[in-house]
């Protein structure tokens, strides 16, 4: 493909809920730019950008994929991201290197939570977005009300570009409301000017109104042009309404059905008119590796090289291939390339563009493009490349916290090391989960944005790595200690003939002031010889591992080596040790041993009105309620819940807020569990050690 100026460059993220017709968009827009010869169907698992075989099985997007294409002498590379909340990783990555976003939304549903999320999202990015109001063949749809939908959340710049025209039960045609016309259409995406429908003249009135007023507020002169009534030009009416656009003034609607390929080029031709060129950008801030400097960058082709890897695909035929943006500078298909993260040398190899799975060649990506790298060996997503004479570090991708965890294990004993090794290869593409090795549970445990999430990471581990894998909720680390003083003695004496084993130690326990384990010796006379002190506190160490209620860690515990006696001949390190252990299993049973539970600091994120049913919820899981602040449009309950009750809870938070809340859990600290809690938790360590 031949490189294109930053000018002529458009890319845009595709967003919506699950279902809204992202994807069917998408493919019309290929459709329409000749890319492919007919339409494929996201529910036959035909269409060209969900291509992986769990998108074709589960017939939703778990990746965002991308299209990079002409559409009438602009490049414009199209990113359809997922709608699931699982996945909102790869939503990011394409927010993060998109210029402007297109929302997709039912006009049978209306703005759900995917839009919304999708909204708060692109703002937070400082993302102009715009609206396609889709399935209006349906004969349930209703536009007006979805337009007022939309105001109400999105806020009063909402502007709808594009009329539907309707004709009996069907979607026959659309106003374009900048140029004052209606179009019918004519089948295959094709439309022809048509009469302006009488009931649509004054809304078309009202709408045209509305632009002339936003294009007015972009400037004073143009203010002062509107107030004296004098009509803008095309020129100041199309900057007016680009500017409106970048600057979050106005957003606009476009409309149509995705399936049925109407309105779909409309809205392309409108959202390129109206959005900024990658040169038209703010500067980006760079860091310089290894210090407090940072640089502006332009998309300047001459610049120093800036590229952001924002996805990585793992293909079975070319192996991993790293889908980049170039900031600065440009990428030729003979460079030598640094990466300044992990500060690795780079070689080009298989330079291309993308359109789904397949790569199309290309000599060179320059500042503002989008194109792919194949088999970068150290790279993964995040990571930034540039030369290593001019080393620079973009911002990364703010990925959403992984906060779901599961415990998986394989099927088949002993495939454990596959388990992690595959999962491990999987974060090549997807690096918002992780998974790690608790070695308290002996349990391999992943954390996820969601069950969906973590099924398809299951499912993938079965089909390209073959490893089947069941999953449970993880068990939770608990914590031992005691409550009380006692002084016991722990004498450990063996005689089988030559040398015997004797050691004997009174050793005063009790609570301790940290988590570590403290040892002290308080012995006068050498009852006990110096040179056993050490075998002692090992011993100690050594039995602290593993408490007398249900086998968890014992901590806060001090322990004072107060008395004993040895033997000339019979003593050794080792007898020291094991009298050790005896004192430590006498004496902590006798020393009011309790069980300690973990409490996690949770920060919920959601709405006003679901903000009663979460402080039940929190309450019903012995949670605490430390403080309720406001955030945007949203409130951020802060409450310290025990860990145990948070098993469920991205499923339980879901369902109570509609998916619109989210929260952040992160470890506070130990505190006694209540008996009947600590009751259940000893008796199943007792049946798992019964089982073992």
């Amino acid at each position: 493909m031949k490189a294109y100026p930053a000018a002529q460059i458009r890319n845009v993220a595709i967003l919506g809920h699950i279902g809204s017709g992202k994807t069917s968009f998408s493919e019309a827009v290929l459709y329409e730019a000749g890319v492919i010869d007919r339409l494929g169907r996201v529910n036959d698992g035909t269409t060209t950008l969900d291509f992986d075989p769990e998108e074709t099985r589960r017939t939703i997007s778990i990746n965002t994929s991308v299209a990079s294409f002409d559409w009438r002498g602009t490049k414009l590379n199209l990113f359809d991201t997922p709608g699931d909340f699982d996945f909102a990783g790869e939503v990011m990555g394409a927010i993060r290197v998109a210029g402007s976003s297109l929302i997709v939304v039912s006009a049978r549903d209306g703005l759900n939570v995917g839009g919304e999320k999708a909204v708060r999202y692109v703002r937070k990015q400082k993302l102009p977005f715009a609206f396609f109001i889709n399935t209006l063949d349906d004969p349930h749809a209703n536009f007006s009300e979805t337009v007022e939908g939309i105001r109400e959340f999105a806020g009063d710049g909402i502007v709808p570009f594009m009329l539907p025209v309707r004709m009996g039960e069907e979607l026959g045609g659309y106003v374009d409301v900048l140029a004052r016309q209606a179009y019918k259409y004519d089948g295959q995406g094709k439309t022809s000017p048509m009469e302006m429908p009488a009931e649509l003249e004054d809304a078309l009135e009202e709408t045209y109104e509305r632009l002339n007023e936003t294009v007015a507020e972009t400037s004073e002169e143009l203010m002062e042009k509107y107030f004296s009534e004098e009509p803008f030009t095309e020129e100041e009416f199309r900057t007016g309404l680009r500017e409106a656009l970048i600057s979050g003034v106005m957003h606009p609607i476009f409309c149509g059905s995705a399936t049925e390929n109407k309105g779909v080029a409309a809205a392309i031709d409108g959202l390129i008119s109206c959005t900024a060129s990658p040169d038209m950008a703010e500067p980006v801030v760079a860091q310089i590796p290894h210090s407090d400097e940072t640089v502006e960058l332009t998309c300047d082709p001459d610049g120093p090289l800036a590229a952001l890897v924002f996805k990585t695909i793992s293909d079975p035929f070319v192996g991993r291939i790293s889908l980049f943006r170039v900031y600065s500078g440009k990428i030729e298909a003979s460079d030598s390339l640094y990466n300044a993260n992990q500060e690795k040398e780079e070689r080009v190899n298989g330079l291309s563009v993308m359109i789904g799975k397949k790569s199309q060649s290309t000599d060179v990506v320059t500042a503002g493009d989008i194109g792919a790298l194949a088999k970068l060996n150290a790279t993964v997503t995040g990571d930034t490349l540039c030369r290593r004479d001019k080393q620079l570090i973009l911002p990364g991708i703010p990925l959403p916290t992984p906060s779901f965890s599961m415990a998986i294990m394989p099927v088949k004993q002993g495939d454990e090391e596959k388990i992690v090794s595959g999962l491990n290869r999987l974060r090549d593409e997807d690096p918002s989960f992780f998974v790690f090795n608790n070695p308290e549970t002996n349990q391999i445990v992943i954390n996820g944005l969601g069950a969906t999430h973590i099924d398809v990471l299951r499912s993938k581990l079965g089909t390209k790595f073959k490893v089947e894998s069941t999953i449970e909720v993880p068990r939770v680390a608990y914590r031992e200690t005691i409550r009380k003083k006692v002084k016991v003695q722990g004498r450990h004496k063996k005689q089988s003939g030559g040398h015997g084993q004797y050691g004997d130690v009174w050793i005063e326990f009790e609570p301790g002031e940290t988590e570590e384990l403290t040892f002290e010796t308080n012995v006068f006379g050498g009852s006990v010889p110096r040179n056993y002190f050490p075998a002692v506190e090992k011993g100690l160490q050594e039995a602290v591992a593993e408490g007398v209620l249900a086998g968890y860690p014992m901590v806060n515990l001090k322990a004072t080596l107060v008395d004993g006696s040895y033997h000339d001949v019979d003593s050794s390190e080792i007898a020291f040790k094991l009298a050790t252990h005896l004192a430590y299993r006498a004496g902590i049973p006798q020393a009011g041993p309790v069980l300690l539970e973990p409490i996690s600091t949770v920060r919920i994120t959601v709405p006003e009105p679901q903000l009663g049913d979460i402080m039940s919820d929190v309450n019903q899981k012995r949670g605490r309620i430390m403080g309720i602040d406001a955030a945007e449009d949203m409130q951020l309950v802060t409450a310290e819940i025990p860990t145990s009750e948070m098993a469920t809870y991205a499923t339980d938070l879901r369902q109570m807020t509609q998916g619109r809340g989210s929260y952040e859990i992160e470890f506070a600290r130990y505190e006694q569990a209540p008996q009947p809690i600590a009751d259940r938790v000893i008796a199943d360590a007792k049946a798992r050690a019964e089982q073992a």
